[in-house]
């Protein structure tokens, strides 16, 4: 969480389930085979159950990026919409850096939600933002939890958004990682799918796997193809893009939207929404014109 005190958008400006549901099935029609709720917490709404169950009309698959503290709640409603994979965020495995953190004292809670998960047959990804002075004394944490447990832990490279405070020096890149594990562990590297954004790996003899997340060192932007819809119906064709298409007051207006997906999608720069280059270390994060990223949502 920021430090600085977060400004809330008002509810009349975020998508209603109907519009959720509108603009979904314009997406579903186009060839969209897959949505994820995420956020900000998509958990904390009080329509998610709803949502969720009217989604699981559509022929996707569904799952969600949480935080993991209310997953307990909403256990049956996932199951009842047929979500089989839950990524949760969880950047530390110390319960005093996780609150130092997140400014919650939650730790706990969300590492039952997690055994949880996996005790109901959910495939359960940890997300860990490879944090420069955190992450290298936790890989191999992270890693060690993947022996017993079948979690898939993906480290996310640290990605410049408006007052999240980056600079170069604090990306621990995905090489520098793996050469901490490999020189713990005995480590051979898997198949990747089409179009994904994480590089995945073994721990030989363990249950679960680990993945890089190369944003910043390796960027995969050729064969990205994610589109993302904020929670104010802002679509953005990359999550470093400052350019968004305003669908939802289209929707309000009565006016099309199809032409405006299009469009948005013509738009796509070639690599990090024509933000900064390749190289992460001319990146400068003062000339970066986009939301912090939990105010993106989704």
């Amino acid at each position: 969480m920021p430090q600085e005190d977060m400004q809330w958008m008002h509810s009349s400006k975020l998508m209603s389930a109907d519009e959720i549901v509108q603009l979904v099935e314009v997406f579903v029609s186009l060839g969209v085979k897959k949505i994820r709720l995420t956020g900000g917490e998509p958990l904390v709404r009080k329509e998610f159950a709803d949502i969720l169950d009217r989604l699981s009309n559509f022929p996707v698959e569904l799952t969600l990026t949480t935080n993991g503290i209310l997953l307990d709640k909403h256990l049956e409603s996932l199951k009842s919409a047929g979500v089989k994979s839950i990524n949760i965020s969880l950047d530390s495995l110390n319960k005093e850096v996780f609150k130092n953190l997140t400014k919650r004292d939650q730790f706990d809670k969300v590492w039952n939600n997690i055994l949880l998960m996996l005790d109901n047959g959910f495939r359960v990804k940890i997300n860990a933002v490879a944090l420069h002075g955190v992450i290298e004394k936790e890989v191999s944490d992270f890693i060690r939890a993947t022996e017993k447990l079948p979690l898939h832990v993906r480290f996310i490279e640290f990605m410049p958004f408006s007052g999240n405070h980056w600079s170069s020096n604090q990306v621990v890149t995905a090489a520098e990682l793996l050469k901490i594990a490999t020189d713990e562990f005995e480590v051979i590297k898997l198949d990747d799918k089409p179009h994904a954004t994480a590089k995945k790996y073994k721990a030989v003899g363990h249950r679960g796997t680990f993945a890089f997340i190369t944003t910043m060192s390796q960027h995969f932007c050729g064969d990205c193809n994610r589109m993302r819809l904020t929670a104010d119906g802002k679509m953005k064709n990359c999550l470093f893009g400052k350019e968004e298409m305003d669908l939802l007051g289209a929707i309000r207006k009565g006016e099309a939207i199809l032409p405006l997906i299009q469009t948005s999608l013509s738009r796509k720069h070639a690599a990090l929404g024509g933000q900064f280059t390749p190289d992460y270390l001319k990146a400068d994060p003062d000339k970066i014109e986009n939301r912090s990223m939990i105010n993106i949502g989704g």
